[in-house]
């Protein structure tokens, strides 16, 4: 059964939603405390909350469009798609879009992994908001950031569920506006 909380409110807490985020320490590896986000996808309610945070950190930013990165922002991104009624474009691993791309690499922990999205889906000039579930180092984030700016497009905003503070991925980020709905240390 879904709790009710939030019924018929656009606003409220997001600290309501952290006990929606369950913790799993050594996972993927020993010494990870994983911040695993499905016991709140598989409550409508908390779902539902959580777009509509985000959907207001991205309208104070004045975002036209939505780049979702693979795969757990696809997720939000299509969710704060349809809530906000803007267009989608996903950035994804190389291989994986069937059109002409770009590409970006960016630095692991363990060596590099690289990013691409379409070549005819940014415009330039147009305003972007990054969504994606968790930011931890930042690398994907700022990848994708500098992929929108190679299309000459502009980085409204970089949202995220959860910020994984002492990874440092928002000062990695640099000048880029950073939200995030739960933070960790």
């Amino acid at each position: 059964m879904q709790t009710d909380m939030w019924a018929g409110t656009r606003t409220g807490n997001s600290e309501m939603l952290d006990k929606f985020i369950r913790i799993i320490p050594d996972f993927p590896k020993p010494g990870i405390l994983f911040r695993d986000i499905t016991p709140m996808l598989a409550n409508v309610d908390a779902f539902q909350h959580s777009i509509e945070l985000m959907a207001q950190r991205v309208l104070k930013h004045d975002a036209e469009e939505l780049v979702a990165i693979e795969s757990r922002g696809f997720l939000f991104g299509a969710a704060l798609s349809r809530y906000l009624g803007m267009p989608l474009h996903l950035v994804r691993k190389p291989g994986k879009l069937p059109g002409t791309t770009l590409s970006e690499s960016y630095a692991l922990e363990y060596g590099n992994d690289s990013l691409e999205v379409h070549t005819d889906t940014i415009r330039p000039g147009g305003r972007y908001a990054i969504v994606d579930d968790l930011i931890a180092t930042g690398g994907t984030a700022g990848a994708t950031c500098r992929l929108i700016e190679k299309c000459q497009g502009v980085v409204a905003c970089c949202l995220f569920l959860i910020e994984l503070g002492d990874c440092q991925g928002r000062a990695r980020l640099g000048d880029y506006r950073i939200e995030s709905i739960l933070y960790y240390d």
